[in-house]
């Protein structure tokens, strides 16, 4: 007899939502962690980080509250330990709710480092000591870990991977950021929004690879507003200490340039973690980086299963979930498989970007026939009222079946408004079914009624064309 008949390695996003399915099915299960309950993103990824873009929008609304008509008097200073304090806060809450989650459902948590025996056993080392345990399934939820740079090492001070850039205990004058993804823009905005002077350094010719370049036109025209400088097609050389802190060496095709800077934070992409622990003797196949699973998430090995970032792109917390729960469902004995046509995507800038579905540029990729309806917040009266016009819901439809192929969305909340066109794709909504759908007014929902209904050629607040 096994000890368990589950243990899930990780308690991140995959793995404490897993553990508790798997509770909940009375699976007996241990869940062994052995940094943080809730894992990067409760800790110091997701959570926090949207803790401080929140923190620093409210400070900007308050900076700038005399448009409505408000006077407020006195300085607005920044109070760092403060402001990490009630970070901390939130991030407690978060965390000690899902240790209550996981032993209200009879979930063991174990707080140590798992090393892999063989496909049934494993090994926990604890401050208590080490100790075997045997199990009938293993779930391997590791996560990801941020990607060092020739010239960047995380060990030295002044050089910030995304989890010391959310603890700075002093807010810096000058920041540069290297990588323009998700991770880097957001905490940018952060910091620009707070005071600090920022330069985002980017190889590619654009901010946010990848995504729509009528989305990355919006950002960069608020990037330039709010002051932060973007170099793209640059290279990240190294840097150098300095009298007043320190410099940053780049190059591009202008040739070489010195950043002044205090920090340095390095954002350009994550990596499995994948090794160190004893998967590597289990023999699992690998696609790349990632460990290779089929759609019920089960490895080349029998009675192993992997979830999460250490399974491929894209490495997001509710894509882990969703993933976590369908092994829980497995291991079960139920008959369901990893099926989900769309993993809607934000990020947290100043304004939002939010996608579901497939985006233009690649329905053109595709050489997919297609109408495209499109509405500017500026011609929502929520977002007028709200004061948000930035930005617009894009609608992509099949132009023959009329089926909804993809929604996005640059503008405030957009976090939010993109999960209805998330429920559209995976139901295999028409744009009739969306259009049609009486949306409540006045709210920004509304623009991706318009929007579908533009893709028809019927939109009422905005001229079709």
């Amino acid at each position: 007899m096994s000890d368990y008949q589950a243990i899930v390695i990780g308690a991140g996003p995959g793995g404490y939502p897993c553990a508790i399915r798997l509770g909940q099915l009375g699976i007996k299960t241990l869940c062994v962690e052995k940094e943080y309950v809730g894992g990067v993103c409760l800790n110091v990824g997701c959570i926090p980080s949207k803790a401080l873009i929140n923190a620093s929008e409210t400070y900007q609304q308050m900076k700038h509250a005399d448009t409505m008509g408000f006077s407020i008097a006195g300085d607005i200073s920044v109070d760092m330990a403060k402001l990490q304090s009630w970070k901390d806060s939130v991030v407690k809450k978060l965390t000690g709710g899902v240790a209550t989650l996981l032993k209200a459902n009879k979930v063991d948590l174990e707080m140590g480092t798992a090393t892999i025996l063989d496909a049934h056993t494993i090994e926990i080392a604890s401050s208590e000591g080490t100790k075997k345990v045997t199990c009938d399934h293993l779930v391997i939820a590791t996560g990801s870990s941020p990607i060092q740079i020739p010239g960047f090492a995380f060990a030295d001070p002044p050089v910030l991977d995304s989890t010391k850039a959310l603890a700075l205990s002093e807010l810096p004058k000058r920041l540069v950021v290297i990588g323009g993804g998700y991770i880097g823009l957001e905490m940018a905005g952060v910091y620009s929004r707070l005071g600090a002077e920022v330069t985002v350094v980017e190889m590619m010719d654009q901010i946010l690879p990848g995504f729509d370049p009528d989305v990355v036109k919006v950002l960069k025209r608020r990037m330039k507003k709010d002051g932060v400088n973007t170099l793209l097609k640059t290279k990240a050389l190294g840097w150098e200490k300095t009298d007043d802190g320190i410099v940053v060496n780049v190059e591009n095709d202008k040739g070489a340039q010195a950043i002044p800077a205090d920090y340095v934070l390095v954002t350009v992409g994550r990596r499995p973690n994948t090794k160190g622990f004893g998967l590597e003797g289990l023999g699992v196949a690998m696609d790349g980086p990632f460990v290779q699973v089929d759609k019920q998430m089960k490895t080349s090995v029998g009675g192993v299963y992997a979830i999460g970032d250490v399974v491929g792109n894209p490495m997001l917390a509710h894509k882990a979930t969703h993933e976590g729960e369908v092994v829980a469902e497995v291991i079960a004995g139920h008959n369901v498989q990893y099926d989900a046509r769309t993993i809607p995507a934000v990020v947290f800038t100043e304004p939002e970007v939010a996608t579901a579905g497939l985006t233009e540029p690649e329905c053109k990729e595709q050489g997919l026939n297609i109408k495209v309806g499109k509405v500017p917040f500026a011609a929502i009266g929520k977002a007028i009222a709200n004061n948000a016009t930035e930005g617009f819901v894009k609608v992509i439809i099949d132009a023959d079946t009329k089926l909804l192929l993809g929604v996005t969305i640059v503008g405030s909340h957009a976090s939010d408004i993109i999960s209805e066109a998330a429920l559209a794709i995976e139901m295999y909504a028409e744009a009739l079914d969306v259009g049609l759908t009486i949306h409540p007014h006045p709210t920004l929902g509304e623009a991706v009624m318009e929007a579908t209904k533009a893709a028809l050629g019927e939109a009422i607040h905005v001229v079709n064309r």
